[in-house]
């Protein structure tokens, strides 16, 4: 995905914007009522007054404040059950709802209208048919508050509980794992052995530390078909930079490459300080396996949150394993551009090794983690199956060394 457009898509998940939006497109249907007689020839069969649309406006925008403030407190709530009782790295996904964007931007929007509304209805520079349109506008908008408030309130029993933020980290994380397999090298020539990289390459290092949260393949190959180079990537989107860390190495065909060269690359990678879940899937899998191991902290005591994650967990896996069987090479876009897999043996680590730590004394939780494990290491390729059995075997390693009975570390290796 070009870095112009998932930039614009992060643009559209804030809220801001689409309450500025739905607040202006209120502020100008308030105004065009003002000059409907010069464009809306027909005209009503019935004579709408002043006072009568001045009520009803006064009505929308005192509600709509009250509304609106009250649906703040809220989210603020929402969101910080979110931060205490699942993961401070789910709340982000929460803020990016598009049922609580859309609700609040309606609420902003009809007060914003209500309030021009009564203002030019005040100066006078309504016309009797120009009441006629903004009463009926007025209507629809009423309409359209009625069915936002009924989805809210709809929506509000979910909002913040960890059932449905744990679906939402689930859903994020299978749309990141589907797109990755659809282009697991990111259009790009695999490169599955680093030491593929040829001895003269030169690194290339951001000077930062912070995280890669996306890059943008097709600007890489543009500088790489202008400089007559190959880029071998080393940091994929998800991956820690420290000040020496290379975001590639580069291999100059002929001469050697510009400072501009340089900086086009740099521009091709979005870092930022905390991790995306677009174009890194690990990212998901951590955000899944934090909030299993919340759920086992003495505070919490949920063993069931735990065993729900370790399903979710397993079901997304069940996805990647498929995917790879399934996977063929094809023609790369990019055939300057050098890219690193999603290694399997990664995806395992993230999602079930603190949990194994975590639940060691829980016989309960071991044993869903070893039949899920167990079943993972019966499907997938062979570096998925490895990777499954080795997670079983340290899941089991530590069990052995938690759980204080006999009995239940016998039912367990059972």
């Amino acid at each position: 995905m070009p870095r112009w457009r998932w930039m614009l898509m992060q643009l559209t998940r804030q809220l801001w914007v689409r309450a500025t939006l739905i607040g202006a497109m209120g502020i100008i249907a308030a105004l065009l009522a003002t000059v409907a007689d010069r464009f809306i020839p027909w005209r009503f069969p019935v004579s709408i007054g002043a006072d009568a649309v001045d009520s009803i406006l006064t009505i929308i925008a005192s509600s709509m404040l009250a509304v609106t403030t009250f649906s703040l407190n809220v989210m603020t709530s929402a969101y910080g059950s979110a931060t205490n009782n699942v993961t401070p790295r789910a709340t982000k996904l929460l803020m990016e709802d598009a049922v609580t964007q859309n609700t609040l931007s309606t609420f902003i929007g009809s007060f914003l209208f209500a309030i021009v509304g009564i203002v030019v209805l005040k100066t006078g520079a309504y016309g009797e048919h120009g009441r006629s349109i903004l009463f009926v506008v007025t209507i629809a908008v009423i309409a359209l508050i009625v069915v936002a408030l009924l989805r809210w309130i709809d929506h509000l029993t979910r909002l913040g509980r960890v059932s449905e933020t744990t679906e939402r980290v689930e859903t994020a994380t299978k749309c990141a794992l589907e797109e990755r397999l659809e282009e697991p090298y990111l259009g790009g020539v695999p490169l599955r052995d680093r030491s593929n990289v040829p001895d003269h390459a030169a690194p290339l290092v951001a000077n930062v530390v912070c995280y890669v949260q996306h890059i943008d393949m097709e600007a890489l190959s543009a500088c790489c078909e202008e400089a007559d180079a190959d880029i071998y990537l080393s940091a994929l989107p998800g991956t820690f930079l420290y000040s020496d860390t290379p975001l590639a190495w580069v291999d100059w065909k002929s001469g050697e490459g510009s400072e501009e060269f340089r900086g086009g690359i740099l521009k091709a990678f979005t870092l930022r300080s905390e991790r995306s879940f677009d174009q890194d899937p690990r990212f998901g899998i951590v955000v899944l396996s934090e909030i299993g191991t919340r759920a086992l902290s003495p505070a919490t005591n949920d063993h069931g949150t735990a065993i729900d994650v370790i399903g979710r967990l397993t079901r997304l896996m069940t996805i990647w394993a498929k995917g790879c069987e399934e996977m063929r090479d094809s023609e790369p876009k990019y055939s300057r551009v050098h890219v690193p897999p999603l290694k399997s043996e990664e995806l395992m680590e993230d999602g079930f090794m603190l949990l194994a730590r975590d639940s060691a004394g829980l016989v309960e939780v071991q044993l869903r983690l070893r039949k899920a494990l167990t079943a993972l290491s019966r499907i997938g390729d062979q570096d998925f199956r490895a990777a499954a059995l080795h997670q079983a075997q340290l899941a089991l390693d530590r069990a052995e060394q938690g759980l204080p009975l006999d009995a239940d570390r016998a039912r367990l290796r059972e």
